[in-house]
């Protein structure tokens, strides 16, 4: 038996006849319908009319998927279902019915349930959806068909937009709505840098655009954005990387699960990290089994642990009783009872469950508001269709003004159709949630319990802290070479003093006294430099440092330029009056204005280029940053290792000029003291030992340049090099130019003046040797012009004999021819009559009886081209020309 119904598409009942149907412009050809046929089967007589309309909706619960919230929220609805239809002051001639499908939380799926709900009889009134991208799918298209939706469980802040979801409601807040708590808590924990890692949806994605516009209001920054579509491991691998510290996680229960097996496999977890999670997942999420990941319950809830949510306040925290005659804690043991499970909370969907009890209450208060106005126009609920704009203007009008005290907590929406709720602050502690806080964006009023338990001593920095730490000089060896170099010091006033007090003894005298007055001052001003090259921000402030920069840069340029300086003008002069020809020497002097011309020269031209250096490029404190290191006993902490420098802005032209101009002179140096090493001359009789200071400066010096460049990065080998190499050419310099006359002096007792030196009868060995030395020079000079002068006179004479013999030889043979021609031949002239080579009255005598004692064999010491025997020459008054 069968009960024929025949009503518009989308209209009340008009027959039970076909006849009549047919009558009416029922249309069974090809097209859309006017009509509508359906034959209900039904028993013979067992039809009853209750009086009752009832009006249908359209649910699409996720019972699987990302989140699987339907199993919960559907008893819930059911619940509240089974109350409004037994109330009698609520629709009275209505019975509200649910008929639903499992969108598994998947939009594809959701698209064909939507179309078997919209061209699948009854004609639904309102539709419900769960997840939010179902509820973009159904709201979007809704519209089309003047359908209001009413969501229980949808967050997407894209779904307030009232321009593409025009008669869109929710009694779930909003996502955006967590942001304003998550600002107050970063401001309330001092935080000003975040990171956040999403999964690719548009619910996460318009959430988090909102999350970053809130932020950058509140002057905090979003350092480092991550997102992810199925495999999270790249992502948390970027936010350990990028040293993200704060961090917000906006996805689903099950990639939640991948998100932080990744994380306790990065080791993103514990004391210097703050997950912020969304806070509608079942309370033990971590431990449910899942086979997409292959972490333990043990790793997933260690790595979880402390971590904070915000969620929407899904009930009513006080015991008021509502628009259902129950309170909140009622709902939740008729809930468990309804759902009949041991552990109820692992239930999907058990948070929300009140937000679906409380959607039935707001649809069925929000239908019963539209009856009177409908009546008045004419039109009741049960006239309802998809053409019907009035209807559903009526029925929006109700929802958008909906005012009501639900399990949930108060029930109203907002312009956008979204429910406004306090939010509540939880966080995990020890394996369990616990509330520690509220937070009403409405009225911007925090709550706070105190309960807040962090894993280190309080909430850990949004950042690795960065600590900046300069280094100093090592005090121990600051002072240990503070202490040489003042002993230097006092050993250069000791020289000083010396030879101003002994200027007048000639020894010292002959050393240029007044240029080794200069070499003990420039060391000591050398050796002044020490100090100020080992103060650093240790001793003094900041704003102090370019002085002592000056100091190091003048005390140590005049130093070198007086102590060097005037030890190389002696050894140039030496080398320029002493390694030329003789004829040279006599008319070179050494004058004593000369050599301070020429320590003057030297002194002008460092001067000058300090005084433009000073002026153009003048030094400044710069600081160099090294590696940042990590300390042994925080681990949140990373210290920024700093070192003060003083320099300029071209600070690598300027000392390649000074070293390159200082450098010439050492090498300069190096050489004339190598060419002057054989020369012994009494008018700087301490050349020898200024060679040899020369020697180990110039060394240390070209050393330790180079050297202390390399090692400007480490402040303690820098400072060694150029300190010690400092002490070491100082106290070289004074112990060989100035001990060794202290030693003569007061070994020999010579501390007489010149005055009363030339009073007494001897001299000193040194003066003697010098004595003789430069009388055999002057006699020497004297014996080569005599053998010359002798040699061109026996030259002289040798020619007159050649011509007189030559004549006599012409006038022989005349003679013979005319007395005898066997007359004997003339001797030869080796059998000459020695006094037939006398020479003619008149020249003076050749022999050697003619010169004095002292020079009559004087030809023996400088060889010359002359034919004379010399023989016979006394040998006992040779060595008096060396002598």
């Amino acid at each position: 038996m069968y009960l024929l119904f025949c009503w518009p598409h989308g209209g009340r009942l008009l027959s039970t006849s076909a006849s009549q149907c047919r009558g009416a412009g029922f249309n069974s050809g090809f097209g859309l319908p006017v009509w509508s046929l359906h034959v209900l089967p039904m028993p013979v007589w067992g039809f009853r009319y209750s009086g009752k309309k009832k009006l249908y909706i359209g649910a699409l619960f996720p019972m699987s998927g990302g989140w699987p919230g339907g199993q919960a929220c559907m008893p819930s609805a059911q619940m509240a279902l089974d109350l409004v239809n037994n109330r009698s002051d609520i629709l009275p001639d209505y019975e509200l019915e649910l008929i639903h499908y499992d969108s598994m939380c998947d939009p594809g799926e959701s698209t064909k349930l939507l179309y078997d709900l919209l061209y699948t009889e009854p004609i639904k009134i309102v539709l419900m959806p769960g997840c939010s991208g179902v509820s973009t799918i159904v709201a979007e298209a809704a519209r089309m068909w003047n359908l209001i939706v009413l969501s229980y469980g949808s967050s997407s802040p894209a779904l307030s937009n009232r321009q593409r979801f025009p008669t869109f409601f929710r009694t779930h807040p909003s996502a955006t709505l967590h942001n304003p708590t998550r600002v107050q808590l970063f401001q309330k924990w001092k935080w000003t840098r975040i990171a956040t890692i999403q999964q690719t949806t548009e619910v996460f994605t318009s959430t988090l655009d909102d999350l970053e516009q809130r932020v950058k209001e509140a002057g905090i920054e979003i350092s480092v954005r991550q997102s992810f579509l199925t495999d999270p491991a790249v992502a948390v691998k970027n936010l350990k990387r990028q040293d993200a510290r704060i961090i917000v996680g906006l996805f689903y229960e099950t990639e939640a699960r991948k998100v932080f097996c990744e994380v306790f496999k990065e080791k993103l977890y514990g004391k210097k990290y703050v997950w912020f999670l969304i806070g509608w997942y079942a309370d033990n999420w971590f431990k449910i089994k899942d086979p997409t990941i292959n972490c333990t319950v043990e790793n997933m809830t260690e790595a979880v642990e402390g971590h904070v949510t915000t969620e929407i306040v899904m009930l009513n925290p006080e015991t008021v009783r509502g628009v259902s005659n129950m309170t909140s804690q009622e709902f939740l043991a008729a809930l468990i009872s309804r759902l009949g499970v041991k552990n109820p909370e692992e239930t999907g969907g058990f948070q929300e469950a009140p937000l679906a009890y409380d959607a039935i209450w707001a649809l069925a208060l929000a239908l019963n508001k539209t009856v009177a106005p409908l009546k008045a126009k004419g039109r009741r609920l049960e006239d309802f269709n998809y053409n019907n704009k009035d209807i559903t203007s009526e029925i929006y009008r109700a929802l958008n003004t909906s005012s009501f005290e639900g399990v949930s907590g108060q029930v109203v929406f907002d312009a956008q159709g979204s429910r406004m709720a306090m939010t509540l602050i939880e966080q995990l502690q020890e394996g369990s949630y616990k509330k520690i806080g509220y937070y009403d964006s409405s009225q911007k009023n925090l709550s706070w319990f105190g309960k807040d338990v962090w894993i280190g001593a309080g909430p850990p920095a949004d950042r690795t802290v960065v600590e900046k730490e300069y280094r100093f000089l090592s005090q121990k060896l600051f002072a240990a070479v503070s202490v040489f170099a003042g002993l230097g010091i006092l050993l250069g006033v000791v020289c000083l003093t010396f030879n101003i007090y002994n200027g007048n003894v000639r020894y010292i005298q002959n050393s240029q006294p007044y240029l080794n007055n200069m070499t003990a001052a420039g060391c000591m001003m050398a050796l002044a430099a020490v100090f100020p090259l080992g103060i650093d921000g240790h001793h003094v402030h900041r704003s102090q440092f370019p002085v002592v920069c000056q100091f190091r840069l003048w005390l140590l340029g005049l130093g070198f330029s007086l102590a060097y300086g005037s030890m190389f003008t002696k050894i140039w002069w030496v080398h320029t009056l002493f390694t030329k020809k003789d004829e040279k020497k006599e008319k070179k002097k050494l004058e004593p204005w000369k050599l301070y011309a020429t320590v003057g020269v030297l002194l002008a031209v460092d001067f000058l280029s300090l005084v433009i250096w000073q002026i153009v490029d003048p030094l400044h404190i710069t600081v160099e940053e090294f590696t940042r290191e990590a300390p042994k006993v925080d681990l949140d902490v990373l210290i920024q290792p700093l070192l003060e420098h003083c320099s300029s802005e071209k600070m690598n032209t300027w000392l390649g000029v000074v070293y390159g101009y200082k450098g010439l002179l050492l090498l300069l140096g190096i050489f004339l003291a190598y060419e002057t090493k054989s020369v012994s001359t009494e008018k700087i009789n301490d050349h020898r030992a200024v060679g040899m200071a020369i020697y180990n400066v110039a060394v240390l010096c070209l050393i330790t340049a180079p050297v202390t460049m390399i090692l400007s990065s480490q402040q303690d080998a820098s400072f060694a090099f150029a300190a010690l190499a400092i002490v070491f050419s100082a106290y070289i310099t004074l112990v060989v130019l100035f001990v060794p006359k202290m030693r003569r002096l007061i070994t020999r007792g010579e501390w007489q003046s010149e005055q009363q030196d030339t009073l007494k009868t001897g001299s000193s060995t040194n003066n003697n040797d010098e004595e003789k030395s430069r009388q055999l020079e002057r006699e020497n000079r004297e014996l080569q012009k005599i053998i010359q002068e002798k040699e061109e006179r026996v030259s002289a004479l040798r020619n007159q004999l050649a011509e007189r013999q030559a004549l006599r030889s012409r006038r022989r043979p005349s003679a013979g021819q005319n007395q005898n021609h066997n007359a004997p031949l003339p001797p030869p002239l080796s059998q000459t009559d020695p006094k037939s080579l006398l020479p003619p009255p008149g020249y003076p005598s050749a022999d050697n009886h003619s010169l004095p004692p002292s020079f009559s064999n004087s030809s023996n010491l400088y060889p010359a081209e002359s034919k004379m025997s010399r023989n016979h020459c006394h040998n006992s008054q040779i060595p008096l020309l060396y002598k």
